[in-house]
Parts: C-alpha cells; structure tokens; sequence
C-alpha cells in the first residue's frame, strides 16, 4: 500500500504540472478566438454520436483516440480499425476519419487517427475576367476549403487499480486552396477510472494550447481597391486554441439476461470567456451532454442522446431552450460492427439532419 501511495502521489503531482500549465495558457491567451480548430469538437464513431457526442468515460475502442485515450487500453483485439463517413449541408461539406488502434500487450495501447473536415470544388473567379474585360469561363477554376488532424495516441495502464492513463500528440494542417495553410501542434492528457459499476473519465484537451501558424500567399491574395471593396491580407498568422476540460461518469446496468443498458452524462468546460451553453459565465462555461446505449445480446444496439443546449430568442421576445437530439443503431457480427446515426446539425435551414456511418473491426494479426 505504501508503494501505491508513492506513485499516487507521483501521479498527482504530474496532473498538478498539467493543470499548472493549462491556468497560465489560459490567463496568457485570454484574448484569443474562441473557435479556432473547432471541426475537432464535432466528434468521431457514429456509436458515440448517436448518443449525443459523449464518450468521455465509456470509451473503450479505437475511437477513444479522440473522446479519450486512455480508453484505448480497453479494445478487445490486438489490431481494431474504424473509419466514419458524414455529409453536413445538403452534401456540400464532407467529414471523414480512419483510425488504426494497437494493444501490443495488456498494460499499453497506442492509435494513429486521420480526420479531415472539408468543402470542395468552391469556383474561384478571381481570373473569371480576362485583360479585355471579358467573362471567360474557360478562365473559372476550382478550390477545396479543408481541415486536417493527425492524432498519435498513447495508453498506459498505472499501479494504481483500475486507473488509466493516455494523452495525445496533434499535428494539425489547414488548407485554403492556394490562398493560405497553416500548420499546428498540440498535446492532450486524459484519464479514466473504473470504480464498481461506475466508469470516470476526465480529458484536458490543448492541454498547453494548440498553436496554429498560418501562411499566405501574396501572389494570390493580391489587393483590390475599387470604390467600396478592400481586400487586405490578413496581418497576423498566430491562431490559438485554448484548453477545454471534459469530464464524464458512465455506468451500465443489466436489465435481463439478454439486455444491457449503458449511459454517460459528460460536461464540457470551456475557459475562453462567456459562450451561448446550458451554465454561461465568466469565465468558465459549461455544456452537458448525455446519452444512452440498449443492446442485445451484444449484437444489436439502440442508442439516442442530447447535446449543444443553448438558450435563443424567439419573434416574441422570450428566451427558448434548444438543444441537438441524436438516434442511431449498431449491429455487431464477431468482430465487424457497422453503426448508423442520425443528428440535428441546426434548427435553421432545409438539411437540418445529417446522416453519420461508420465501420469499426478488430483481429489479432496481419496475414501474410
């Protein structure tokens, strides 16, 4: 007992030195844009999403790369490999993610995922008008608007009981056609603890904030002076995205012997000043999001959640809550499992629902 305690201690120091860290990024770069980065808060797996984008502290597949990777410790094949494709806006823009997960042992875990959130064939008509003055639409070229993460997650298991830990290195690219690109690096440290029934996770996310650095080219971003437009290239290149805290508490209950039922409550807190969410201050807000999962005979799923509440006025004048609902299903053959969800992208517009799929399998070896 007294060597456990040891390295609690240890370990708790260490989280110390994390949260030290994350309160002077924060105090340092209060000023900063509160969404830089934000394709990385729309989520991965259509299982988690389906359940109203939580997974905090039950995630235990390869997708925990991103909802938390100490989870990853938890994936029941040595090999498992996700990928998920979603159409937002009528299909205009496209959201996609491969992740390949790898438990050498039964003390470390380790993943690389891809994500990509991106708008494309945009008409660039900058040279639709020729030196004559005349529309040329031979002269009409197109563009991609695309966002890039590249995650390289690490899980390790602690000497302390049912106490995980992992973190994650992000490499960040975005692109806009040959206007500009950036390019950004981060780190995330996360945790998950298993107590009885009961599941705890907690992930800091940009934990020392991910700082992207943005290029532009002059060539292309050529300033245009007429009598009421001005087209300046933008003069600073520094993006910031600051820490974000996610904690979260799951438990499972079985209902018969051939029903389960699992559910997760996971509370974002944002430190960047007052945002549009359920608890809205200064300068820590709160958003709560929560979901559920029944299977059968682990072979079938049904799954339905709630996130992104916000308060919005109505034509009358009063204060209305609002929120995102989410639906989805799974089924699972052996190691194959295809999962469906269905989520409310906006209460604004004629595609207010965005259809997520996603494939997960895992096996033990590469054959030759």
């Amino acid at each position: 007992m007294y060597v456990y305690h040891r390295k609690f201690i240890l370990i708790m120091r260490r989280i110390a030195l994390f949260l030290l860290v994350f309160m002077i990024c924060t105090a340092a770069f209060s000023q900063t844009a509160k969404y830089s980065n934000d394709f990385l808060s729309i989520g991965v797996g259509a299982k988690w999403m389906g359940m109203g984008s939580i997974g905090t502290a039950s995630s235990k597949d390869v997708g925990a790369a991103y909802w938390n990777p100490a989870g990853l410790l938890g994936l029941e094949n040595k090999y498992q490999v996700e990928a998920l494709h979603a159409s937002y806006f009528a299909g205009m823009a496209s959201y996609n993610h491969i992740a390949l997960g790898y438990k050498p042992d039964t003390t470390s875990a380790m993943a690389l995922s891809i994500i990509r959130f991106g708008v494309d064939d945009i008409p660039n008509t900058t040279d639709l008008i020729d030196s004559d003055g005349n529309i040329n639409y031979d002269r009409l070229k197109t563009f991609s608007v695309a966002d890039y993460a590249f995650l390289f997650s690490y899980a390790k298991k602690t000497p302390i009981p049912n106490l995980w830990v992992g973190g994650n290195v992000k490499v960040i690219y975005r692109n806009i056609g040959k206007f500009a690109s950036a390019w950004g690096f981060g780190l995330d440290a996360a945790a998950q603890y298993k107590m009885n029934h009961w599941l705890f996770g907690a992930t800091l996310r940009d934990v020392t904030s991910t700082f992207n650095f943005w290029s532009f080219s002059s060539d292309e971003l050529e300033i245009t002076v007429n009598d009421s437009t001005y087209n300046f290239a933008p003069d600073k290149n520094l993006e910031i995205t600051l820490p974000r805290l996610i904690l979260g508490v799951a438990r499972s209950f079985k209902l018969s012997e051939n029903i389960n039922l699992a559910t997760e409550v996971d509370f974002d807190f944002t430190f960047d000043g007052k945002r549009n969410t359920l608890v809205s201050g200064k300068p820590i807000s709160i958003d709560p999001h929560f979901g559920f999962e029944v299977g059968y005979k682990n072979l079938l799923f049904i799954r339905a959640g709630a996130n992104n509440f916000q308060r919005s006025s109505s034509f009358s004048g009063s204060n209305e809550l609002t929120l995102q609902p989410s639906l989805g299903v799974g089924i699972k053959f052996r190691s194959i499992t295809l999962d469906y969800a269905m989520t409310n992208a906006g209460n604004q517009g004629y595609s207010k629902y965005s259809n997520i799929f996603s494939l997960r399998w895992g096996f033990d070896a590469f054959k030759r």
